[in-house]
């Protein structure tokens, strides 16, 4: 009796990370007959698992999508919960269990009625997400978009989406999805990009719009021994993450109380101390610095003083004119020959 039980979860568990499986693998996948599995479906149905089945050579099953939860398993409250505390889990809020939480949120949603969605959606609408204190905040990733992407990985189909570059140009891929990969506080997806031959891992930050094609494929080979390893590989040979080091004429205590989340602060005397972080857009850093109030100095890196010194023109320009004019309607009347009295 155990084994079955067993069995029968075990095979729940498999219907519930497919869309659909043929009967003769599935059968494969729990080691047991043809019919053994549709008795074990028989049972499922008998607890309230929607399950459909194919007949026929090709014949197979899927569980039902959009089917009300059975009773006794998880209840709408419970299942409203589970949405809201596994889409809490994919933004980082516990560290190391992002992916399992995708997985489980992907089981949750393929099962979940629309009225139990829209609650789900209006509880994350008027939800404020925890800022992560770090070195480097990283960009918040939206849990549709995780969905979307790991249901089309889960199903082998083809996804199009939106997608910034590095220099920020945009241009529309198609892919054939492989692996979700959570790294640090970002999110990658590890894809065959049939645009460019060639495989790819995109940041999920950077991806909008995605859409399922409808269209399955074969998966493909990945070149390294898995898909994390394929990000770490790509992110060594493409990183720009920025070392900064500059020394703040202010208390440590002070410094780290206005940017002590994003940096390390090192005491270097009671009026003094260094600001170390790491960042991929120097712009953060530069405000960063500009909003401790103090006089720093920049050690590190090189670009950064560049940078320092373009926001400084920047703002030396917006007030040149100030002198001039003591509003904007005095300095229009000037060059456009209308009156502003």
């Amino acid at each position: 009796m155990a084994n079955t039980s067993s069995r029968t979860l075990r095979l729940l568990s498999l219907l519930q990370t497919h869309r659909y499986w043929p009967g003769g693998e599935l059968a494969g996948r729990l080691g047991v007959s043809t019919r053994t599995l549709r008795r074990d479906v028989d049972r499922l149905r008998e607890l309230g698992y929607p399950v459909e089945a194919t007949r026929g050579v090709d014949g197979g099953y899927q569980l039902a999508a959009g089917a009300a939860l059975p009773p006794l398993v998880v209840d709408d409250e419970e299942a409203v919960a589970l949405a809201v505390g596994m889409q809490a889990a994919t933004q980082g809020a516990i560290a190391g269990i992002e992916e399992s939480a995708v997985r489980a949120l992907t089981k949750v949603v393929q099962v979940m009625p629309p009225r139990l969605r829209r609650r789900v959606d209006a509880l994350r609408a008027v939800t404020v997400p925890v800022t992560w204190a770090g070195t480097n905040p990283a960009p918040a990733v939206d849990p549709d978009v995780l969905i979307a992407v790991a249901q089309a990985c889960r199903d082998d189909e083809r996804l199009e989406f939106g997608y910034t570059a590095r220099d920020r140009d945009t241009a529309e891929r198609l892919v054939e999805p492989h692996r979700l990969v959570p790294l640090g506080r970002r999110w990658y997806l590890v894809a065959y990009d049939l645009h460019r031959h060639d495989w790819r891992s995109f940041r999920l930050d950077r991806l909008t719009g995605p859409r399922r094609t409808g269209a399955r494929f074969l998966p493909r080979t990945l070149p390294t021994s898995d898909a994390a390893e394929f990000v770490r590989a790509g992110i060594r040979n493409v990183s720009s993450t920025h070392d900064v080091e500059a020394l703040v004429r202010a208390p440590a205590e002070a410094v780290r109380a206005r940017v002590g989340r994003w940096a390390t602060i090192e005491e270097v005397d009671e009026s003094s101390c260094l600001l170390r972080m790491q960042a991929d857009d120097l712009d953060w850093p530069v405000f960063a610095l500009g909003g401790v109030g103090a006089e720093f100095e920049v050690y590190s890196p090189p670009e950064l003083v560049d940078r320092v010194r373009e926001w400084g023109d920047r703002f030396g320009r917006a007030t040149a004119g100030r002198a001039r004019y003591s509003s904007p309607w005095q300095r229009f009347s000037r060059t456009d020959g209308v009156s502003r009295g």
